[in-house]
């Protein structure tokens, strides 16, 4: 038997090189090019299948199976469908291991829990930590190595497969390390084609890199149906899963979860949540409904500003916002606001652990902060939303009427927005051209005019 030839593939676009450079030829990335073992590729099995008329095709066989989980099933388009692949990524500690654990205790047949990396005892001990009842059709097995999960499967034959996580089987045919992009490509290309045979559900547990995506090749992501991202910040109890891609439905839902001592509860009411904390009639305090695919949130924005005297440039602090779009707002509000902020260290934050990404909520920012650097209360019962410009002026945000219509459930009667927002019933809209027009909404443009004329004089005194 000769023996197989090493190559360098890249894990981003699987191409192989015949030796190692920093930069792969074919895609351009960077650093991707690992060792590998270059096996001679194996015959593809055929089906048998036949072209058949699309009309004829019947759209009930790929109908998805609940999965018990609300947020999840709303996720997923309402639930798991057979012979389907789904890849859960996300960070250590954030739930997915508690996630697919409470999936499998749940589900209405026979479930094949594969523990990679944790023992049997681990998972029971886990399932008695969340207060899951033990009495379903659970099977757990604590192995790494590929052709014995087959054979458990071959075995058990579960209505669902959980395998935690596929960075850590191995198969020995393929003569790599767990984890190499051979291994992880080898063995998620077997269990697809075992999904898909089977008609049986199959979810991967996926780890990610320190840059939030997915580890290993980029194969891993194609070859599979669904990719689900789990996060949230360990400090904080709110977790948010999406889909990133989905062949059986739409990638534009949004799950909330609240992590508690027993386990990830759904949070249908999410607007509640982020609203719950919240301290009416303080500086610095804004609400904005934003879009997360079709979901509509209303999330508090805060900042804080503090006068400093010093040479070095004043601090600007971001948490939940994007840092470079905090910079942005801030040179729009100096330039075409007339705010001064040049002395001033800026700290703002989306309160409850969630990340705000897109432009809709530019306004709240600005007029939160120009609440905290002129110490005046935002009205309680305003939202805001819109896109502020370069020149200052607002623009539309999407889907601006199912933004409202949370505001007026959750009982706001007001909210500023772009001159050309459509109304919508239950709420009344105050319609701003620029940020400075906003402003003098809520009543702190003239405040902003005499703090600049204070700022003159006292600068005029010290000269």
């Amino acid at each position: 038997m000769s023996k197989a030839r090493l190559v360098h593939r890249c894990s981003e676009c699987g191409e192989a090189q015949p030796k190692w450079s920093g930069r792969c030829p074919a895609c351009s990335a960077w650093n991707t090019l690992a060792e590998e073992a270059d096996l001679p590729a194996a015959v593809a099995a055929t089906s048998g299948a036949t072209p058949t008329r699309l009309s004829d095709v019947d759209v009930l066989v790929g109908r998805p199976t609940p999965t018990g989980i609300g947020e999840l099933d709303r996720v997923l388009g309402g639930g798991l469908v057979a012979g389907s692949v789904t890849l859960l990524g996300g960070e250590p500690g954030v739930g997915k291991s508690t996630l697919l654990t409470q999936l499998a205790i749940g589900w209405a047949g026979r479930t094949l829990y594969v523990s990679a990396e944790e023992s049997a005892q681990q998972v029971r001990l886990r399932a008695g930590r969340l207060g899951l009842a033990e009495d379903g059709d659970v099977w757990v097995l604590a192995e790494t190595s590929l052709p014995h999960i087959l054979a458990a499967i071959d075995q058990i034959r579960p209505t669902l497969v959980v395998i935690d996580s596929i960075q850590a089987i191995a198969d020995p045919e393929l003569g790599s390390a767990p984890g190499s992009v051979v291994q992880v490509r080898g063995c998620a290309h077997r269990l697809v084609a075992e999904a898909k045979g089977r008609a049986v559900p199959v979810l991967l547990v996926g780890h990610v890199t320190k840059d939030g995506g997915l580890a290993g090749p980029r194969v891993l992501e194609h070859v599979v149906d669904t990719v689900l991202g789990f996060e949230g910040d360990r400090h904080h109890a709110l977790r948010l899963l999406r889909a990133d891609k989905h062949r059986f439905g739409s990638t534009s839902e949004l799950g909330v979860f609240s992590l508690g001592a027993n386990g990830l509860e759904g949070v249908p009411d999410a607007s509640r949540l982020f609203l719950t904390d919240r301290r009416p009639g303080v500086p610095g305090s804004a609400v904005t409904p934003t879009l997360d695919g079709h979901r509509p949130l209303l999330v508090e924005v805060q900042a804080l500003t503090n006068p400093v005297q010093s040479a070095v440039p004043p601090r600007r602090s971001a948490q939940g916002l994007d840092a470079g779009r905090l910079a942005l707002l801030l040179a729009v509000l100096e330039r075409r606001a007339a705010m001064s902020m040049a002395q001033h260290e800026v700290f703002a934050s989306a309160v409850g652990g969630v990340r705000l990404t897109e432009p809709g909520a530019d306004v709240a920012v600005c007029l939160a902060v120009a609440s905290a650097r002129l110490d005046r209360p935002l009205p309680t019962d305003v939202v805001m939303f819109g896109e502020v410009g370069l020149a200052g002026e607002l623009r539309q945000a999407a889907q601006a009427g199912r933004r409202l219509a949370e505001a007026a459930r959750m009982g706001f009667a007001a909210a500023i927005v772009p001159t050309n927002t459509p109304a919508v019933d239950g709420i009344a809209l105050l319609r701003a051209r620029t940020i400075g027009h906003a402003l003098e909404l809520v009543g702190l443009a003239e405040l902003t005019t005499t703090a600049l004329a204070t700022t003159g004089t006292l600068r005029r005194i010290s000269a």
